[in-house]
């Protein structure tokens, strides 16, 4: 069951996904689909088509027909939904891919009538298989549909206006699967684009996939040093962005609101882990700032429920509704960030009009998969009535984890719903304070883990 996450499934190829689990998740998420066709992709990793004839066999069982894209980035899956194939448009879709996750991973994003399929349905699901039987194998039924190229038309469409453009860029697909779109894209725009490790290899012989570290940004930075003006760099199923200049690592409440300034008061939403600058600064300019819960499906339901224009999370996940279909992109927002400069907009000069805060990375605190629900509650608990030298607590906000507002910033906890770890950031518009709210709370998960020991 641990392979059931609250926003996707995800496990280790054989021992977790295989033959047997796999097309039993096919054939349980058939009764969960109404219509007819289910469109399905996958990622670089060597075991993703295997798992994706796996799938087809449940799904088919289960009296669907798939609609088989090969292989894909995570927004060309989401692409599909709002498409029509010869007639028909999928019910919905499936992606396997381990995004970010180590080589011998791999999982399943599924999304059903143009929405996430996550959380209690992803639970309620998990039980469903385990009580079943093997589904009895039926007449493969798989058409092959030119997703990537369609969406290689449109994104060529939509960017037309791009062509010409004199900066240099660079740009890193870390042997994940970007390159066998956005190689193509700035060709067929003209740019002057140079991409490193755009050819994929599940196997990540360069570095791991994961923008979000800066140890595996070390190549594209040198590559800009040497020869850009930009680089952009992606994760391994291209949902996740990361964006250099030569001065700045722009994260993704940052990108939120450069993106936003060619949005006309915009309702932007934004997780816990963003700085209370995007916040503040998105509503002195008229805009409406929203704070919700940690993860890519949340996003999306909420930015559907109040008809935002963006959503953003600190990692790289960025979502347009303005202009597009309300999903995470990396590669779409790539050319979104080229528009802004095209416009004149320096990107540098934009984040240095912005209050200076000293905000430290997400810092991850190891636990178990058991016990880090359980410890979130006694840090809950123990911010009830903290130590006489604990900081003063101006306000809790708990929609996701604890957000500690202090007099001169705040802190973070929450648990990861994918990991066994507790994350917590910290910031404020003092370096002191900034370390000594993170010391304070520290303490606090530290006594909770010596109480559930």
């Amino acid at each position: 069951m641990s392979i059931y996450r609250e926003y996707d499934i995800r496990g280790i190829f054989e021992k977790e996904l295989n033959e047997e689990s796999v097309t039993k998740i096919g054939y349980a998420l058939s009764k969960h689909i109404d219509g007819d066709y289910v469109a399905v992709g996958y990622d670089a990793r060597s075991h993703s088509p295997v798992l994706f004839e796996y799938l087809v066999a449940g799904l088919n069982a289960g009296g669907k027909k798939v609609l088989g894209m090969g292989l894909v980035p995570t927004p060309v899956n989401y692409f599909t939904n709002y498409q029509e194939w010869d007639g028909v448009t999928p019910s919905a879709s499936v992606m396997i891919t381990g995004s970010h996750n180590p080589p011998e991973y791999n999982g399943l994003k599924i999304t059903v009538d143009k929405g996430p399929f996550f959380s209690d349905a992803i639970y309620a699901l998990g039980d469903e298989v385990e009580a079943m039987a093997m589904p009895t194998t039926v007449t493969r039924d798989v058409t092959e549909i030119d997703a990537l190229g369609r969406y290689k038309a449109f994104m060529l469409k939509e960017f037309a206006h791009l062509k010409g453009m004199k900066e240099r860029i660079v740009y890193d697909c870390g042997n994940g699967v970007a390159g066998v779109s956005i190689v193509d894209i700035f060709e067929g725009l003209g740019l002057d684009a140079t991409g490193i490790y755009v050819d994929p290899d599940g196997t990540f012989p360069n570095h791991h996939p994961d923008p979000s570290e800066e140890h595996n940004l070390i190549d594209v930075k040198k590559l800009l040093e040497e020869k850009g003006d930009i680089a952009f760099a992606y994760d391994g199923d291209a949902d996740r962005i990361a964006v250099l200049t030569h001065k700045n690592n722009i994260k993704g409440d940052q990108m939120a609101l450069l993106y936003s300034m060619k949005m006309e008061n915009p309702t932007v939403i934004g997780e816990v882990k963003c700085s209370q600058v995007m916040y503040d600064e998105l509503e002195r300019r008229g805009a409406t700032a929203v704070m919700y819960k940690t993860g890519h499906s949340n996003l999306k339901v909420k930015m559907k429920e109040l008809n935002a224009e963006l959503a953003c999370e600190v990692s790289g996940h960025i979502f347009f509704k303005h202009r597009y279909f309300g999903y995470d992109d990396a590669i779409y927002a790539t050319f979104r960030m080229l528009e802004l400069i095209q416009d004149g907009i320096d990107l540098d000069a934009e984040l240095a009009k912005l209050p200076q805060v000293f905000s430290t990375e997400e810092i991850k605190v190891h636990t178990t998969e058991s016990e880090k629900f359980p410890l979130m509650d006694a840090i809950k608990k123990a911010l009830e009535t903290p130590p006489s030298d604990f900081p003063a607590i101006k306000k809790i906000i708990d929609v996701d984890g604890v957000r500690v507002i202090f007099d001169k910033g705040w802190g973070l906890v929450r648990a990861s719903n994918t990991t066994p770890v507790l994350v917590t950031r910290f910031e404020s518009t003092d370096l002191q304070e900034a370390k000594r709210y993170e010391n304070a709370l520290n303490k606090i998960i530290n006594s909770a883990k010596e109480q559930l020991a």
